[in-house]
């Protein structure tokens, strides 16, 4: 390739950066020369990244944290704008992947759209679950849409969009190679709680952030009371690195006030929750991309969510699902039990746990079950066995010379 590419990347969310720092490297296999910019965090900086707007200055949470933030937010968008849809061609990018991050990035694909550059959308928004009326967006500004899960290419491809499901990222994951041993070693900071190798232990994964945590913790610990006052558990409590020690210590601090927990109750707090969930019996986890990574390692888990009533309450009238467990939507079935909202309650999630703790056909068909849901995060057609990142990578620069054609013509 004898120009040298000029690629904007947009990934304003802690996940979006993750995938950003995957696909820096995949793209400068294929492009040595070439220059990324756009929006993003610390560890794609480090990379070589330049970053016109940096992503904690935009990455807010909450309607209030949103209106607070305002002016601030406003600011940064027009910063990225203006990098976009520069007068001057020469500093004007070659193409653009927007990454995730849909209240951002769909009001970019139209300036980037209407100012000639070509729009690769990684990770697609979930339009087919909520806010339908944005495919219209997707349909006019965004050339190629990739998707990380199956049922969202035939979503798109049934509304005219190039889509394309290039696997998903976790997918490519080798399992942990930290033995039971080992892992029980290195769990806990208390040498006197460290687990126990020889008995059963069970996952408890309450989510990434902390009002999620806050949401689903207390009921998942009195499922673990009710559990233990009957057999010999132990409960492992992954904790995410998205929580600041700060909130670390809320989190372990729910484990003593709480009135009604036994005080012997044994929770073991770690840091690796993919150990975690090769590791434990059976799992009980939060909604979210937690459920995805226990289907990938084939952990048998019930999952749980909590919201406010208030979010409920909207959730029900826009959210047009089936399910609620990502699993379950690529499974077109209930593969594993949802317990959400009021259902969520530790007398509902002991016997739906119960029977994937002990050997029987409950516990072998969900196995099963996971495994089948594995195989479908992995695109059929890549070539040479080539991971999601590096299809992305691939297939932006297929549009970027497509781009390059058009303009010699």
């Amino acid at each position: 390739m004898s120009r040298k590419p000029k690629i904007f990347i947009s990934a304003g969310e802690a996940s979006g950066e993750h995938y950003g720092t995957l696909l820096i490297p995949a793209l400068r296999r294929l492009a040595p020369d070439a220059e990324f910019f756009g929006l993003g965090g610390q560890r794609m900086e480090a990379l070589g990244f330049r970053r016109v707007v940096r992503a904690e200055d935009v990455a807010v949470m909450g309607i209030t944290e949103v209106i607070l933030h305002m002016p601030r937010i406003y600011r940064e968008y027009r910063r990225l704008k203006a990098a976009v849809t520069t007068e001057n061609r020469a500093e004007r990018p070659d193409v653009a992947v927007l990454i995730d991050f849909p209240d951002v990035n769909l009001s970019l694909a139209k300036h980037l759209n209407r100012a000639g550059v070509p729009v690769v959308y990684f990770v697609s928004p979930q339009l087919w679950a909520w806010k339908k009326y944005r495919i219209r967006e997707v349909q006019r500004y965004v050339d190629r849409m990739l998707v990380i899960f199956p049922f969202e290419e035939t979503f798109y491809r049934e509304r005219h969009v190039q889509a394309s499901f290039v696997g998903h990222p976790l997918a490519d994951l080798a399992l942990p190679v930290v033995s039971r041993e080992e892992f029980a070693r290195e769990s806990g900071t208390d040498p006197s709680k460290h687990l126990d190798p020889s008995r059963q232990w069970i996952g408890l994964l309450p989510g990434s952030r902390l009002k999620e945590v806050r949401l689903n913790l207390p009921e998942m610990l009195r499922a673990a009371s009710l559990l233990q006052s009957q057999d010999n558990y132990e409960f492992v409590l992954p904790l995410a690195a998205t929580l600041t020690e700060e909130q670390r210590a809320q989190v372990k601090a729910m484990l003593s006030e709480d009135p009604v927990l036994p005080a012997g109750l044994r929770v073991t707090f770690t840091s690796d929750a993919r150990a975690t969930l090769l590791h434990a019996r059976a799992s009980v986890v939060a909604s979210g991309t937690a459920t995805v990574e226990a289907a990938l390692i084939g952990n048998p888990f019930v999952v749980v969510y909590r919201v406010s009533p208030v979010s409920y309450a909207v959730a029900k009238r826009v959210v047009d699902v089936p399910h609620v467990a990502m699993v379950n939507l690529i499974a077109g079935r209930r593969a594993v039990p949802e317990l959400v909202q009021g259902d969520f309650t530790a007398e509902n999630v002991v016997p739906h746990l119960r029977p994937l703790l002990e050997e029987g056909e409950a516990r072998e068909s969900m196995i099963a079950s996971l495994r089948e849901i594995s195989g479908m995060l992995k695109a059929e057609d890549n070539e040479g066995g080539e991971s999601a990142i590096d299809r992305t990578a691939r297939i932006t620069m297929e549009v970027l010379q497509e781009n390059y054609s058009r303009e010699e013509s």
